[in-house]
Protein backbone atom coordinates (compact mmCIF):
# COMPACT_ATOMS: atom_id res chain seq x y z
CA UNK A 1 0.00 0.00 0.00
CA UNK A 2 1.36 3.47 -1.10
CA UNK A 3 4.79 2.79 -1.83
CA UNK A 4 5.67 6.88 -1.21
CA UNK A 5 4.24 6.88 1.86
CA UNK A 6 7.69 7.19 3.75
CA UNK A 7 8.48 10.27 1.33
CA UNK A 8 5.13 11.70 2.21
CA UNK A 9 5.58 11.50 6.19
CA UNK A 10 8.89 13.23 5.77
CA UNK A 11 7.17 16.24 3.92
CA UNK A 12 4.50 16.37 6.33
CA UNK A 13 7.07 16.53 9.18
CA UNK A 14 9.32 19.34 7.35
CA UNK A 15 6.11 21.78 6.23
CA UNK A 16 4.03 21.05 9.21
CA UNK A 17 6.25 21.02 12.15
CA UNK A 18 4.70 17.72 13.13
CA UNK A 19 6.71 14.80 14.42
CA UNK A 20 7.04 11.47 12.32
CA UNK A 21 4.93 9.32 15.63
CA UNK A 22 2.25 12.09 15.42
CA UNK A 23 1.74 11.77 11.48
CA UNK A 24 2.05 7.80 12.15
CA UNK A 25 -1.06 8.25 14.26
CA UNK A 26 -2.98 10.34 12.09
CA UNK A 27 -2.66 8.08 9.23
CA UNK A 28 -3.67 5.23 11.81
CA UNK A 29 -6.50 6.94 12.63
CA UNK A 30 -7.58 7.44 9.12
CA UNK A 31 -7.92 4.19 8.22
CA UNK A 32 -9.53 2.84 11.27
CA UNK A 33 -12.32 5.96 10.74
CA UNK A 34 -12.37 4.08 7.34
CA UNK A 35 -13.13 0.83 8.24
CA UNK A 36 -15.53 1.83 10.70
CA UNK A 37 -17.81 3.89 8.06
CA UNK A 38 -17.98 0.29 6.40
CA UNK A 39 -18.13 -2.39 9.10
CA UNK A 40 -19.65 -0.04 12.13
CA UNK A 41 -16.70 -1.21 14.40
CA UNK A 42 -12.96 -0.87 15.02
CA UNK A 43 -12.66 -3.47 17.71
CA UNK A 44 -10.73 -6.00 15.33
CA UNK A 45 -9.61 -3.33 13.45
CA UNK A 46 -5.38 -3.76 13.13
CA UNK A 47 -3.22 -1.19 11.77
CA UNK A 48 0.31 -1.81 10.88
CA UNK A 49 3.59 -0.03 9.76
CA UNK A 50 6.24 -1.88 7.95
CA UNK A 51 10.15 -1.45 9.42
CA UNK A 52 11.47 0.90 6.60
CA UNK A 53 7.74 3.18 6.80
CA UNK A 54 7.45 2.25 3.10
CA UNK A 55 4.51 0.65 3.78
CA UNK A 56 1.00 0.49 6.04
CA UNK A 57 -1.22 -2.10 5.95
CA UNK A 58 -5.07 -2.57 7.41
CA UNK A 59 -6.05 -6.37 9.09
CA UNK A 60 -9.08 -7.67 10.28
CA UNK A 61 -9.24 -9.93 13.34
CA UNK A 62 -11.67 -13.03 12.83
CA UNK A 63 -12.68 -15.63 14.83
CA UNK A 64 -13.09 -19.05 13.24
CA UNK A 65 -16.16 -20.32 13.84
CA UNK A 66 -18.28 -23.94 12.08
CA UNK A 67 -21.58 -21.38 11.49
CA UNK A 68 -20.42 -17.12 10.60
CA UNK A 69 -22.80 -15.00 12.60
CA UNK A 70 -21.52 -11.68 12.14
CA UNK A 71 -18.97 -11.52 8.94
CA UNK A 72 -17.46 -8.20 10.44
CA UNK A 73 -16.09 -10.31 13.69
CA UNK A 74 -15.91 -14.27 12.38
CA UNK A 75 -15.05 -16.34 9.32
CA UNK A 76 -15.96 -19.57 8.18
CA UNK A 77 -13.68 -22.75 9.25
CA UNK A 78 -13.98 -23.42 5.07
CA UNK A 79 -12.86 -19.90 4.25
CA UNK A 80 -10.24 -20.12 7.24
CA UNK A 81 -8.40 -23.15 5.79
CA UNK A 82 -8.03 -21.51 2.09
CA UNK A 83 -5.70 -18.77 3.83
CA UNK A 84 -4.20 -20.89 6.16
CA UNK A 85 -4.52 -24.65 6.52
CA UNK A 86 -3.40 -25.11 10.07
CA UNK A 87 -6.38 -23.12 11.41
CA UNK A 88 -8.94 -24.63 14.18
CA UNK A 89 -12.47 -23.47 15.23
CA UNK A 90 -11.80 -21.08 17.95
CA UNK A 91 -8.67 -19.84 16.26
CA UNK A 92 -7.99 -15.65 14.82
CA UNK A 93 -6.69 -14.65 11.86
CA UNK A 94 -5.72 -11.44 11.07
CA UNK A 95 -7.12 -11.07 7.19
CA UNK A 96 -5.41 -7.92 5.36
CA UNK A 97 -8.44 -4.89 4.08
CA UNK A 98 -7.82 -3.59 1.13
CA UNK A 99 -8.76 0.53 1.79
CA UNK A 100 -9.78 0.44 -2.07
CA UNK A 101 -12.64 -1.23 -1.41
CA UNK A 102 -13.85 1.10 0.71
CA UNK A 103 -16.68 3.29 -0.35
CA UNK A 104 -16.60 6.98 -1.04
CA UNK A 105 -18.43 8.17 1.59
CA UNK A 106 -16.06 5.89 3.81
CA UNK A 107 -13.08 7.54 2.61
CA UNK A 108 -14.41 11.37 2.94
CA UNK A 109 -15.35 11.11 6.08
CA UNK A 110 -11.96 9.64 6.91
CA UNK A 111 -10.26 12.15 5.36
CA UNK A 112 -12.34 15.31 6.91
CA UNK A 113 -11.07 13.48 10.25
CA UNK A 114 -7.52 13.17 9.34
CA UNK A 115 -7.17 17.00 8.03
CA UNK A 116 -9.06 18.07 11.03
CA UNK A 117 -6.40 15.89 13.43
CA UNK A 118 -3.58 17.55 11.38
CA UNK A 119 -4.64 21.40 12.33
CA UNK A 120 -5.20 20.06 15.96
CA UNK A 121 -2.11 18.36 16.03
CA UNK A 122 -0.07 21.37 14.39
CA UNK A 123 -2.09 24.21 16.52
CA UNK A 124 -0.61 21.83 19.84
CA UNK A 125 2.80 21.59 18.66
CA UNK A 126 3.25 25.41 17.38
CA UNK A 127 2.11 26.33 20.65
CA UNK A 128 3.73 24.23 22.64
CA UNK A 129 6.78 26.10 20.63
CA UNK A 130 6.11 29.59 20.84
CA UNK A 131 4.50 29.97 24.25
CA UNK A 132 8.05 29.36 26.02
CA UNK A 133 8.97 32.05 23.75
CA UNK A 134 7.21 34.77 25.15
CA UNK A 135 8.72 37.94 26.16
CA UNK A 136 11.46 37.24 23.68
CA UNK A 137 12.49 39.07 19.93
CA UNK A 138 11.54 38.04 16.92
CA UNK A 139 11.65 39.23 13.32
CA UNK A 140 9.20 38.91 10.55
CA UNK A 141 7.94 40.19 7.07
CA UNK A 142 4.87 42.29 6.07
CA UNK A 143 2.81 40.02 4.72
CA UNK A 144 -0.67 42.27 4.79
CA UNK A 145 -3.06 44.67 6.67
CA UNK A 146 -6.62 44.83 7.87
CA UNK A 147 -8.30 47.40 9.82
CA UNK A 148 -4.76 48.95 10.98
CA UNK A 149 -3.76 45.48 12.17
CA UNK A 150 -0.53 44.27 10.23
CA UNK A 151 -0.18 40.25 9.58
CA UNK A 152 3.72 39.57 10.10
CA UNK A 153 4.90 36.05 8.33
CA UNK A 154 7.20 34.37 11.13
CA UNK A 155 7.60 31.30 8.87
CA UNK A 156 5.55 28.67 10.16
CA UNK A 157 3.13 30.56 11.32
CA UNK A 158 1.47 34.50 11.26
CA UNK A 159 1.88 36.87 13.93
CA UNK A 160 -0.54 39.85 14.67
CA UNK A 161 0.74 43.30 15.52
CA UNK A 162 -1.98 44.90 16.10
CA UNK A 163 -2.56 48.71 15.81
CA UNK A 164 -2.37 49.52 19.54
CA UNK A 165 0.88 47.90 19.72
CA UNK A 166 2.50 49.98 17.13
CA UNK A 167 4.70 53.23 17.10
CA UNK A 168 2.87 56.38 16.02
CA UNK A 169 5.92 56.91 13.74
CA UNK A 170 6.12 53.70 11.87
CA UNK A 171 5.11 52.50 8.82
CA UNK A 172 5.69 49.72 6.67
CA UNK A 173 5.40 48.35 2.72
CA UNK A 174 4.96 44.58 1.68
CA UNK A 175 8.07 42.43 2.88
CA UNK A 176 9.70 44.92 5.06
CA UNK A 177 11.46 43.18 7.89
CA UNK A 178 9.84 43.41 11.04
CA UNK A 179 10.81 42.49 14.57
CA UNK A 180 8.84 42.27 17.36
CA UNK A 181 8.14 41.35 21.03
CA UNK A 182 5.91 38.62 21.07
CA UNK A 183 3.48 40.17 23.68
CA UNK A 184 1.53 37.04 23.91
CA UNK A 185 0.00 33.81 22.77
CA UNK A 186 -3.29 31.80 22.99
CA UNK A 187 -5.20 29.24 21.40
CA UNK A 188 -8.30 30.49 18.99
CA UNK A 189 -10.77 28.55 17.46
CA UNK A 190 -9.14 29.71 14.01
CA UNK A 191 -5.86 28.70 14.85
CA UNK A 192 -3.01 29.54 17.33
CA UNK A 193 -2.93 33.80 17.35
CA UNK A 194 0.81 35.24 18.66
CA UNK A 195 0.18 38.80 19.41
CA UNK A 196 3.08 41.17 18.74
CA UNK A 197 3.97 44.65 20.09
CA UNK A 198 6.61 47.44 19.00
CA UNK A 199 5.76 49.37 22.08
CA UNK A 200 6.13 47.42 25.18
CA UNK A 201 8.86 48.58 27.39
CA UNK A 202 10.48 45.31 27.33
CA UNK A 203 11.15 45.86 23.28
CA UNK A 204 13.58 48.20 24.19
CA UNK A 205 15.25 45.96 26.04
CA UNK A 206 15.60 43.44 24.04
CA UNK A 207 17.06 45.45 21.52
CA UNK A 208 19.53 47.06 24.09
CA UNK A 209 20.62 43.81 24.81
CA UNK A 210 21.56 42.93 21.37
CA UNK A 211 23.37 46.29 20.59
CA UNK A 212 25.11 46.23 24.31
CA UNK A 213 27.05 43.72 24.81
CA UNK A 214 27.62 44.81 28.17
CA UNK A 215 23.86 44.95 29.13
CA UNK A 216 23.77 41.30 27.95
CA UNK A 217 26.11 39.51 29.60
CA UNK A 218 24.58 41.29 32.91
CA UNK A 219 27.72 43.99 33.52
CA UNK A 220 25.21 46.24 33.01
CA UNK A 221 21.77 46.20 34.07
CA UNK A 222 18.84 48.01 33.32
CA UNK A 223 17.12 48.99 36.44
CA UNK A 224 13.57 50.48 34.55
CA UNK A 225 12.85 51.41 31.94
CA UNK A 226 9.75 53.93 30.70
CA UNK A 227 8.05 54.62 27.28
CA UNK A 228 5.85 56.98 25.35
CA UNK A 229 5.79 55.06 22.25
CA UNK A 230 7.01 57.12 19.11
CA UNK A 231 8.09 60.24 21.55
CA UNK A 232 10.76 59.37 24.07
CA UNK A 233 11.97 56.37 26.54
CA UNK A 234 13.74 56.73 29.17
CA UNK A 235 15.72 53.82 31.24
CA UNK A 236 17.97 54.31 34.31
CA UNK A 237 20.76 51.72 34.11
CA UNK A 238 23.38 50.58 36.38
CA UNK A 239 26.90 48.62 36.17
CA UNK A 240 27.56 45.65 38.80
CA UNK A 241 31.67 46.84 38.44
CA UNK A 242 33.22 49.92 39.38
CA UNK A 243 35.47 50.34 36.69
CA UNK A 244 32.34 50.23 33.97
CA UNK A 245 30.51 53.60 32.91
CA UNK A 246 26.98 51.64 32.46
CA UNK A 247 25.35 55.12 30.47
CA UNK A 248 28.83 55.33 28.63
CA UNK A 249 28.64 51.75 27.10
CA UNK A 250 24.59 52.45 26.73
CA UNK A 251 25.80 54.91 24.00
CA UNK A 252 28.92 53.59 23.07
CA UNK A 253 31.86 55.09 21.05
CA UNK A 254 31.00 58.22 19.52
CA UNK A 255 27.64 57.16 20.37
CA UNK A 256 27.30 54.17 17.54
CA UNK A 257 25.39 52.12 20.01
CA UNK A 258 22.60 54.27 20.91
CA UNK A 259 22.23 55.52 17.08
CA UNK A 260 21.26 51.99 16.31
CA UNK A 261 19.05 51.55 18.70
CA UNK A 262 17.17 55.08 17.69
CA UNK A 263 17.02 54.33 14.03
CA UNK A 264 15.15 50.57 15.02
CA UNK A 265 12.92 52.91 16.71
CA UNK A 266 12.19 54.85 14.15
CA UNK A 267 13.84 58.57 15.46
CA UNK A 268 12.16 58.41 18.94
CA UNK A 269 14.38 59.83 21.16
CA UNK A 270 15.98 58.13 24.60
CA UNK A 271 17.52 59.16 27.57
CA UNK A 272 19.86 56.88 29.19
CA UNK A 273 20.56 58.02 33.07
CA UNK A 274 22.30 56.35 35.96
CA UNK A 275 20.23 54.92 38.59
CA UNK A 276 21.09 56.18 41.98
CA UNK A 277 19.67 54.66 45.02
CA UNK A 278 19.93 58.04 46.80
CA UNK A 279 16.39 59.22 45.67
CA UNK A 280 17.17 62.75 45.36
CA UNK A 281 19.99 61.95 42.81
CA UNK A 282 18.04 59.71 40.94
CA UNK A 283 15.15 62.23 40.78
CA UNK A 284 17.32 64.90 39.51
CA UNK A 285 19.36 62.05 36.90
CA UNK A 286 15.38 61.27 36.14
CA UNK A 287 14.56 64.86 34.59
CA UNK A 288 17.57 64.83 32.23
CA UNK A 289 17.99 66.79 29.57
CA UNK A 290 16.95 69.52 32.03
CA UNK A 291 19.50 70.39 34.98
CA UNK A 292 17.61 70.24 38.54
CA UNK A 293 19.86 72.79 40.99
CA UNK A 294 18.29 71.28 44.09
CA UNK A 295 15.39 68.54 45.03
CA UNK A 296 13.05 69.05 48.41
CA UNK A 297 11.22 66.00 49.63
CA UNK A 298 7.98 67.49 50.61
CA UNK A 299 6.11 64.12 51.80
CA UNK A 300 8.07 60.61 51.94
CA UNK A 301 5.46 58.73 53.04
CA UNK A 302 3.30 60.10 50.43
CA UNK A 303 6.04 60.22 48.05
CA UNK A 304 5.66 63.94 47.20
CA UNK A 305 8.95 65.79 46.43
CA UNK A 306 9.99 69.40 44.80
CA UNK A 307 12.78 70.07 42.15
CA UNK A 308 13.75 73.36 41.88
CA UNK A 309 15.41 74.06 38.46
CA UNK A 310 16.92 77.61 36.85
CA UNK A 311 14.06 79.70 35.31
CA UNK A 312 15.18 78.98 31.37
CA UNK A 313 15.65 74.93 32.46
CA UNK A 314 11.46 74.73 33.43
CA UNK A 315 10.32 74.55 29.99
CA UNK A 316 13.01 71.43 29.14
CA UNK A 317 12.34 69.81 32.73
CA UNK A 318 8.12 69.87 32.08
CA UNK A 319 8.71 69.03 28.49
CA UNK A 320 6.22 68.99 25.51
CA UNK A 321 2.88 68.41 26.65
CA UNK A 322 4.22 67.49 29.79
CA UNK A 323 6.07 64.40 28.86
CA UNK A 324 9.10 64.81 30.50
CA UNK A 325 8.03 65.27 33.85
CA UNK A 326 5.63 62.92 33.51
CA UNK A 327 7.75 59.92 32.23
CA UNK A 328 10.41 60.58 35.43
CA UNK A 329 7.29 60.36 38.04
CA UNK A 330 7.07 56.96 36.63
CA UNK A 331 10.44 55.99 36.36
CA UNK A 332 11.64 56.88 39.94
CA UNK A 333 7.45 56.52 41.25
CA UNK A 334 7.53 59.66 43.01
CA UNK A 335 5.07 62.42 42.56
CA UNK A 336 7.73 65.52 41.04
CA UNK A 337 6.54 69.00 41.03
CA UNK A 338 8.67 71.49 39.01
CA UNK A 339 9.31 74.81 40.16
CA UNK A 340 11.49 77.72 39.35
CA UNK A 341 13.83 78.65 41.87
CA UNK A 342 11.93 82.33 41.68
CA UNK A 343 8.72 80.80 41.99
CA UNK A 344 10.40 78.40 45.30
CA UNK A 345 11.73 82.05 46.54
CA UNK A 346 7.71 83.16 46.66
CA UNK A 347 6.29 80.26 47.98
CA UNK A 348 4.40 80.07 51.48
CA UNK A 349 6.70 78.56 54.28
CA UNK A 350 3.88 78.01 55.84
CA UNK A 351 3.52 74.91 54.27
CA UNK A 352 5.74 73.06 55.94
CA UNK A 353 4.80 74.29 59.49
CA UNK A 354 1.59 72.73 58.35
CA UNK A 355 2.87 69.54 57.61
CA UNK A 356 4.37 69.67 60.92
CA UNK A 357 1.05 69.90 62.65
CA UNK A 358 0.19 66.94 60.58
CA UNK A 359 2.63 64.68 62.51
CA UNK A 360 1.12 65.35 65.74
CA UNK A 361 -1.51 62.72 64.86
CA UNK A 362 0.97 60.51 64.12
CA UNK A 363 2.82 61.25 67.54
CA UNK A 364 -0.59 60.62 69.37
CA UNK A 365 -0.70 57.25 67.63
CA UNK A 366 2.87 56.56 69.35
CA UNK A 367 2.06 57.99 72.52
CA UNK A 368 -1.34 55.40 72.70
CA UNK A 369 0.71 52.43 72.07
CA UNK A 370 -1.31 50.34 74.50
CA UNK A 371 -5.60 50.78 73.94
CA UNK A 372 -7.27 47.05 73.79
CA UNK A 373 -7.27 45.13 76.87
CA UNK A 374 -6.18 42.33 74.83
CA UNK A 375 -2.41 44.37 74.26
CA UNK A 376 -2.31 44.67 77.99
CA UNK A 377 0.52 42.51 79.79
CA UNK A 378 0.22 39.96 81.46
CA UNK A 379 -3.76 39.23 80.96
CA UNK A 380 -5.32 36.35 80.08
CA UNK A 381 -6.87 35.24 77.31
CA UNK A 382 -9.84 34.26 79.47
CA UNK A 383 -10.06 37.87 80.64
CA UNK A 384 -9.86 39.35 77.38
CA UNK A 385 -12.34 37.10 75.49
CA UNK A 386 -14.78 37.42 78.79
CA UNK A 387 -15.03 41.08 78.33
CA UNK A 388 -15.46 41.05 74.61
CA UNK A 389 -18.28 39.62 75.16
CA UNK A 390 -20.09 42.30 77.07
CA UNK A 391 -18.44 44.91 74.15
CA UNK A 392 -15.28 46.04 76.00
CA UNK A 393 -12.65 46.06 73.82
CA UNK A 394 -10.50 48.94 75.27
CA UNK A 395 -8.83 50.19 78.15
CA UNK A 396 -11.02 53.32 77.96
CA UNK A 397 -14.63 51.43 78.20
CA UNK A 398 -12.92 49.01 81.08
CA UNK A 399 -11.62 51.94 83.48
CA UNK A 400 -14.69 53.78 83.17
CA UNK A 401 -16.56 50.80 84.40
CA UNK A 402 -16.83 51.40 88.74
CA UNK A 403 -16.58 48.32 91.12
CA UNK A 404 -19.80 47.30 91.36
CA UNK A 405 -20.28 47.29 87.40
CA UNK A 406 -17.27 45.51 87.09
CA UNK A 407 -18.30 42.72 89.93
CA UNK A 408 -21.37 42.22 87.99
CA UNK A 409 -19.90 41.34 84.69
CA UNK A 410 -20.24 37.13 84.09
CA UNK A 411 -17.24 35.04 84.23
CA UNK A 412 -14.88 37.76 86.16
CA UNK A 413 -13.95 36.84 89.77
CA UNK A 414 -12.23 39.29 92.25
CA UNK A 415 -8.87 38.38 91.61
CA UNK A 416 -9.31 39.19 87.69
CA UNK A 417 -11.17 42.85 88.56
CA UNK A 418 -7.65 42.85 91.22
CA UNK A 419 -5.20 41.94 88.17
CA UNK A 420 -6.76 44.03 85.69
CA UNK A 421 -7.15 46.94 87.66
CA UNK A 422 -3.21 46.59 89.13
CA UNK A 423 -2.20 46.21 85.23
CA UNK A 424 -3.55 49.21 84.20
CA UNK A 425 -2.28 51.10 87.34
CA UNK A 426 1.24 49.29 86.50
CA UNK A 427 1.08 50.45 82.61
CA UNK A 428 -1.08 53.55 81.85
CA UNK A 429 -0.47 56.19 83.72
CA UNK A 430 0.18 58.85 81.32
CA UNK A 431 -2.35 57.29 79.01
CA UNK A 432 -4.89 57.66 81.74
CA UNK A 433 -3.42 61.41 82.53
CA UNK A 434 -3.82 62.25 78.41
CA UNK A 435 -7.28 60.53 77.87
CA UNK A 436 -9.64 60.43 81.30
CA UNK A 437 -8.45 63.41 83.37
CA UNK A 438 -9.80 66.48 82.48
CA UNK A 439 -8.24 69.30 81.11
CA UNK A 440 -7.66 72.18 83.65
CA UNK A 441 -8.78 75.54 82.00
CA UNK A 442 -7.85 78.92 82.62
CA UNK A 443 -10.10 81.69 83.09
CA UNK A 444 -10.58 84.03 80.41
CA UNK A 445 -9.54 87.08 82.82
CA UNK A 446 -6.41 84.91 83.51
CA UNK A 447 -5.63 84.33 80.13
CA UNK A 448 -6.50 88.14 79.28
CA UNK A 449 -4.40 89.08 81.94
CA UNK A 450 -1.45 86.96 80.41
CA UNK A 451 -1.63 88.19 76.96
CA UNK A 452 -1.63 92.17 78.53
CA UNK A 453 1.47 91.49 80.51
CA UNK A 454 5.01 91.22 79.42
CA UNK A 455 7.01 88.11 78.91
CA UNK A 456 9.85 89.47 81.18
CA UNK A 457 11.52 92.31 82.86
CA UNK A 458 13.45 94.22 81.03
CA UNK A 459 13.05 92.62 77.81
CA UNK A 460 12.74 95.03 74.66
CA UNK A 461 9.54 95.35 72.73
CA UNK A 462 8.72 93.04 70.31
CA UNK A 463 8.78 93.89 66.71
CA UNK A 464 5.54 94.65 64.80
CA UNK A 465 5.33 91.37 63.14
CA UNK A 466 5.50 89.94 67.06
CA UNK A 467 2.74 92.16 68.00
CA UNK A 468 0.39 91.53 64.73
CA UNK A 469 1.21 87.58 66.29
CA UNK A 470 -0.35 88.30 69.70
CA UNK A 471 -3.21 90.39 68.27
CA UNK A 472 -4.18 87.29 66.16
CA UNK A 473 -4.04 84.66 69.43
CA UNK A 474 -5.81 87.77 71.52
CA UNK A 475 -8.39 86.82 68.58
CA UNK A 476 -8.69 83.36 68.87
CA UNK A 477 -9.55 83.51 72.26
CA UNK A 478 -12.30 86.44 72.01
CA UNK A 479 -14.09 85.44 68.90
CA UNK A 480 -12.22 86.23 65.67
CA UNK A 481 -13.74 85.15 62.65
CA UNK A 482 -10.84 83.34 61.12
CA UNK A 483 -9.74 80.87 64.07
CA UNK A 484 -12.03 78.55 66.47
CA UNK A 485 -13.47 80.71 69.21
CA UNK A 486 -12.58 79.68 72.92
CA UNK A 487 -14.91 78.79 75.49
CA UNK A 488 -14.63 79.49 79.08
CA UNK A 489 -16.38 76.43 80.65
CA UNK A 490 -16.15 73.81 77.75
CA UNK A 491 -13.60 72.74 75.35
CA UNK A 492 -13.23 73.03 71.10
CA UNK A 493 -16.51 71.20 69.63
CA UNK A 494 -15.73 69.79 66.28
CA UNK A 495 -18.95 71.30 64.80
CA UNK A 496 -17.26 74.78 65.20
CA UNK A 497 -14.54 74.47 63.07
CA UNK A 498 -14.83 75.81 59.81
CA UNK A 499 -15.64 73.89 57.00
CA UNK A 500 -16.13 70.52 58.34
CA UNK A 501 -18.76 68.31 56.69
CA UNK A 502 -22.32 68.47 58.43
CA UNK A 503 -22.15 64.23 57.71
CA UNK A 504 -19.21 63.95 59.43
CA UNK A 505 -20.35 66.04 62.56
CA UNK A 506 -22.88 63.05 62.98
CA UNK A 507 -21.09 60.27 62.08
CA UNK A 508 -18.24 61.66 65.17
CA UNK A 509 -20.88 62.51 67.28
CA UNK A 510 -22.94 59.08 67.16
CA UNK A 511 -19.48 57.36 68.25
CA UNK A 512 -19.47 59.72 71.13
CA UNK A 513 -16.39 62.03 69.76
CA UNK A 514 -17.83 65.87 70.04
CA UNK A 515 -14.17 67.73 70.49
CA UNK A 516 -10.94 68.05 68.88
CA UNK A 517 -9.72 66.51 72.23
CA UNK A 518 -11.48 63.11 71.89
CA UNK A 519 -10.81 63.51 67.80
CA UNK A 520 -6.98 63.20 69.45
CA UNK A 521 -7.42 61.15 71.33
CA UNK A 522 -8.43 58.27 68.67
CA UNK A 523 -5.69 56.31 66.86
CA UNK A 524 -6.21 56.52 62.59
CA UNK A 525 -7.39 52.73 62.73
CA UNK A 526 -9.98 53.35 65.35
CA UNK A 527 -11.22 56.54 63.01
CA UNK A 528 -11.10 54.81 59.79
CA UNK A 529 -13.54 52.26 61.38
CA UNK A 530 -15.95 54.73 62.22
CA UNK A 531 -19.65 54.02 60.90
CA UNK A 532 -20.85 57.04 58.38
CA UNK A 533 -17.05 58.40 58.26
CA UNK A 534 -15.61 58.05 55.18
CA UNK A 535 -12.38 58.08 54.26
CA UNK A 536 -12.56 61.73 52.13
CA UNK A 537 -14.27 62.88 55.00
CA UNK A 538 -11.94 62.02 57.87
CA UNK A 539 -9.09 63.60 55.64
CA UNK A 540 -11.03 66.60 55.95
CA UNK A 541 -11.81 66.66 59.57
CA UNK A 542 -7.69 66.46 59.56
CA UNK A 543 -7.04 69.27 57.44
CA UNK A 544 -9.25 71.64 59.85
CA UNK A 545 -8.06 70.42 62.74
CA UNK A 546 -4.53 70.71 61.73
CA UNK A 547 -4.64 74.21 60.20
CA UNK A 548 -6.91 75.65 63.51
CA UNK A 549 -4.68 72.68 65.60
CA UNK A 550 -1.66 75.58 66.01
CA UNK A 551 -3.35 78.33 68.61
CA UNK A 552 -4.84 75.53 70.73
CA UNK A 553 -0.74 74.55 70.84
CA UNK A 554 -0.05 77.71 71.73
CA UNK A 555 -2.29 78.08 74.05
CA UNK A 556 -0.81 75.00 75.85
CA UNK A 557 2.81 76.24 75.61
CA UNK A 558 1.88 79.77 77.47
Amino acid sequence: MASGLADAIRLLVQDKGISEELVKKTIEDFLLAAYKRKYNTTENAVVRFSENGEEVSLFARKEIVEEVMDPALEIALEDALKLNDECEIGDELLIEVNPQEFDRVAVQSAKQKARQDLREIQKDTLYSEYKDKVGEMIIGYYQRERNGNIFVDLGKIEGLLPRRFQSPRESYRPNDRIRAYIHEVTKAQTGLQIILSRTHPEFVRKIFELEVPEIYDGTVEIFKIVREPGYRTKLAVYANRGDVDPVGACVGLKGVRIQSIVRELEGEKIDILKYDTDPRNFIKNALSPAQVSQVIILDEPKRNVLAIVPDDQLSLAIGKQGLNVRLANRLVDWNIDVKTEAQFAEMDISNITKAAVNNLFSDIEEDEEIERVGELPGIPDRIVATLAKDNIEYIEDLVSLSEEQLAELPGLDQDDIDLLRKTIEENLEIVEDEVFAPAEEQPAEDLEDEYDEPSGEGEEAEDDETQVLEENEKDAYYGDDDFVEYEEDDETLISELPGVPETAIKALGDYGITTIVDFLSRNDDELAGIPGLDSSELDTVQRVIAENVEIIEEEDEE
